[in-house]
């Protein structure tokens, strides 16, 4: 669980910082550390965890919406609602 507490993106990647996140956070729903269902992080505590700004993480969780992988729920939170597919993740398309 530490590796996953310190991971950073890399903004000198040019993949945008935010992509990087999502890309992390469907990493993370595909090996089982986040399940259907299970409810991130308030957005706070996960820009505080990556290390970006609030407005980034929520282009993130944006991000992950599109992608059909999490539904926010307004005063509730963000859900896991499904597994997205390898080839969802954007970095892995750019490399």
């Amino acid at each position: 669980m530490s590796e996953d507490q310190d991971w950073r993106p890399d903004p000198a990647s040019r993949i945008y910082v935010y992509v990087q996140i999502a890309d992390r956070i469907s990493t993370q729903i595909r090996s089982g550390q986040l399940a259907v269902g299970a409810r991130l992080a308030s957005e706070p505590d996960l820009a505080a965890q990556y290390g970006v700004g609030i407005n980034t993480l929520r282009r993130a969780i944006r991000e992950l919406r599109e992608r059909g992988v999490v539904d926010t729920v307004p005063a509730k939170g963000t859900f896991v609602i499904a597994v997205p597919e390898p080839e969802a993740d954007a970095s892995e398309d750019a490399e």
